[in-house]
């Protein structure tokens, strides 16, 4: 313990990086505050508001789309302005926008408010990434990265704790007002960092394609509303009503997808451009990435439904399972960002792959016949694949291009972390649809909690065989030093050491 703190001072060794990172590590809370501890509220505001969950779900639904659709648009932006400048226009407007939801009067208001954090939350993400990248050099980028995932992780764990008091005593606006203090916090800590945004800024001017942004935008709605289900009837991929909205939607997809290639091949400075993923080991990486982020959303949809609806347990129960998961989220990528940046371990993201399916392994035959509290336990596995690979994959994204194509190598690992989510929603559902008879809804719990375990089952070993995938893709994956043979490795400059 003592040598990683040594290892971490090195990181912390100037004001700047420590304003750098203290940014970005509270941007990465308030963004995750805002995400995931929110559907915890959905049920009250349902109440508060006359009316049901289908209607409510659009609180989290319009913002993931607005966030996954404009994380690129984000980056780029960051790219012609300065990433510091776009970073900080994310905080306000997330921080804005939680005060207006917590102030609206009717739910059509908090749904656009949300989409509006939704904005906010995508140029955080967009521009986050990248102004790590600039402040550090490869070497130490696993390190750095082991704050902002930590952050995030502590917002997640935040917004279970303290949600539910409000929920369970208060009002649930008080759980978008938590939301105003932290922001403030994040606006002052990011001010230092704003103000050397001119030392960000590109040498020669940059052009937006904004014909091509709003393509991938479209395309990016279009793809996440494929994989949700906002149609009436049942919640499946099979019924009638199903088919004749997802079946479209999925065409709709792959016209506009091959309208944006076609559009964008075609322009001298496209939005996406096509010759960086000619960088294999890039492109891997954000391979590994969707991978990654699948199994991340998979464990937080089917462990639910497991326990709940397989076991029988009440919803608080899902909490105390997942706490102590998320907790590894708090401490292990510090661990992992040192292993990363002081022994480079080439098989190290494979090996995390496979603890992950290990884990679902693990999951998929015991977790209906070992006593409850031992879940945690049969969930160690995936708790360390994925707070280890989370920070390291991080790193080997952002140092798998030019530093001058930082803004780019953002957007896409974060545009790639919202394929991985839409993707495992979709997968896992899609399983649960197929294994789960047509009239469960008819059934007593004792009936239906045998066929849901089945559909746990299933879906589980569905994973693992992604997650093996995954882990092969990144064994391929060269570190940062052999993938710039040719050229020197690649170094901060004075400036942007400060940044």
């Amino acid at each position: 313990m003592p040598g990683i703190i040594a290892n971490y001072k090195e990181v912390l060794n100037t004001p700047a990086r420590r304003q750098v990172l203290t940014a970005i590590t509270g941007g990465q809370l308030l963004v995750q505050l805002s995400s995931l501890p929110v559907t915890l509220a959905l049920p009250s505001m349902a109440r508060s508001f006359g009316t049901g969950l289908e209607e409510a779900a659009w609180i989290v639904i319009l913002n993931l789309l607005v966030l996954g659709s404009t994380v690129l648009l984000g980056a780029r932006l960051g790219d012609k302005f300065g990433h510091p400048k776009i970073f900080f226009i994310g905080a306000i407007i997330i921080t804005v926008a939680a005060v207006l939801v917590a102030s609206s009067p009717t739910l059509l208001w908090v749904i656009v408010f949300r989409g509006v954090q939704g904005l906010g939350a995508g140029l955080i993400h967009g521009n986050g990434n990248a102004m790590l990248a600039f402040a550090f050099p490869p070497e130490e980028r696993g390190r750095a990265y082991a704050f902002p995932i930590s952050g995030s992780r502590m917002g997640t764990l935040i917004g279970i704790a303290i949600f539910g008091i409000f929920l369970q005593f208060f009002s649930w606006r008080l759980v978008f007002l938590t939301m105003l203090p932290i922001g403030l916090i994040v606006l002052w800590t990011s001010l230092p960092v704003l103000r050397r945004n001119i030392e960000a800024l590109p040498k020669t001017p940059i052009s937006i394609d904004f014909i091509g942004a709003g393509l991938l935008v479209a395309t990016a709605v279009v793809f996440l509303l494929s994989g949700m289900h906002v149609h009436g009837g049942e919640e499946t991929f099979t019924s009638g009503d199903a088919l004749s909205y997802h079946m479209p939607m999925h065409a709709l997809f792959v016209v506009l997808l091959v309208v944006f290639v076609f559009v964008e091949r075609r322009i001298s400075q496209p939005f996406v451009d096509f010759r960086h993923f000619r960088h294999r080991y890039f492109t891997l990486s954000l391979v590994s990435n969707v991978a990654f982020h699948l199994s991340m959303l998979a464990t937080m949809i089917l462990l639910p439904i497991m326990i709940e609806d397989g076991l029988g347990k009440d919803p608080i129960f899902v909490v105390a399972i997942l706490i102590p998961h998320q907790s590894f989220g708090i401490w292990l990528p510090a661990i992992a960002g040192n292993i990363h940046d002081r022994y480079n371990p080439k098989m190290l993201r494979t090996f995390c792959m496979l603890s992950i399916a290990v884990g679902f392994i693990l999951l998929a035959l015991f977790a209906g016949t070992v006593n409850f509290w031992l879940l945690p336990l049969l969930l160690l596995p995936i708790s360390f694949g994925t707070n280890v690979f989370n920070t390291v994959n991080n790193a080997t994204v952002m140092s798998g291009l030019p530093t001058e194509d930082r803004g780019f190598a953002s957007g896409m690992l974060e545009t790639t972390r919202d394929l991985g989510h839409a993707t495992g929603a979709t997968i896992s559902s899609i399983i649960m649809a197929m294994v789960l008879p047509a009239g469960i809804a008819l059934m007593v719990a004792s009936e239906s909690q045998h066929f849901y375990m089945q559909g746990f089952q299933t879906a589980a070993l569905a994973v693992v065989g992604i997650m093996v995938f995954g882990a092969i893709i990144a064994a391929f994956h060269r570190s940062y030093e052999q993938t710039t043979s040719g050229r020197p490795q690649e170094q901060a400059s004075p400036a942007a050491a400060d940044d």
